[in-house]
């Protein structure tokens, strides 16, 4: 069963001698339970992949399925929606409200809809993420492994169709950017999901079932590793 479907996804900015080219009808899939690698070169387009794949930009051109629903035919407010309720987005500079609580940033998408706290479910989620004795402290009073701790929590807690990382560990020394991978892999073998790893590292990369090489905004090599 495919999770996504990306179908010649384009993005272009602007017109005439300032056209820019970002995405050049990029089309994929995505299997439940993968482990995907996206890598590229500066500039290569990975990010606008990675913002078109999360619904956050809108393409020029083509289409995004996310477990079957194409998320571009829905408005900007229904999108949103539909975002934090099926893609988990983990940040290289982790996005957290700096006025929430661990635990209240890892709820945050359940708050956004009015719903209350799953507190089995929050509970199993600061266990699995290391943050059960930091559940009430800010972010500013968090190292910057735990804050994305915290981040992979929040992209937990709503089951995701598959979480969207972005260079997790870019702001990382070595010792936690280890710890957090490992923290991604486990959920992705233990719970089955599906994760999509934007990176610039290889150790990182390697570590996928699959890596998908982005060149001057076109898939340029689509291989499974494992």
């Amino acid at each position: 069963m495919n999770v996504l479907e990306v179908e010649g996804l384009t993005k272009v900015y602007g017109e005439g001698e300032n056209r820019v080219v970002a995405l050049d009808h990029v089309s994929f899939q995505v299997k439940k339970g993968e482990f995907v690698a996206i890598v590229g070169a500066s500039g290569s387009g990975k990010s606008t992949l990675m913002n078109l794949m999360g619904g956050i930009d809108f393409p020029t051109e083509g289409k995004v399925f996310v477990e079957g629903k194409n998320i571009y035919e829905l408005n900007e407010s229904e999108r949103a929606i539909f975002r934090r309720r099926n893609v988990g987005i983990i940040y290289q500079f982790y996005n957290l409200i700096p006025t929430l609580t661990a635990e209240e940033n890892i709820m945050l998408p359940c708050l956004l809809d009015h719903r209350k706290a799953d507190e089995k479910k929050l509970n199993t989620i600061l266990e699995v993420t290391g943050l059960t004795d930091r559940r009430g402290h800010l972010p500013g009073q968090l190292s910057g492994g735990q804050q994305q701790r915290v981040s992979v929590g929040r992209a937990m807690v709503n089951d995701p169709a598959f979480i969207l990382a972005d260079e997790p560990t870019g702001n990382l020394d070595s010792k936690s950017s280890k710890e957090i991978m490992e923290l991604l892999m486990s959920t992705n073998k233990c719970r089955n999901q599906t994760l999509i790893v934007i990176t610039h590292d290889e150790k990182i990369a390697l570590q996928a079932d699959r890596i998908i090489t982005i060149g001057d905004g076109r898939i340029v090599r689509d291989e499974v590793v494992r």
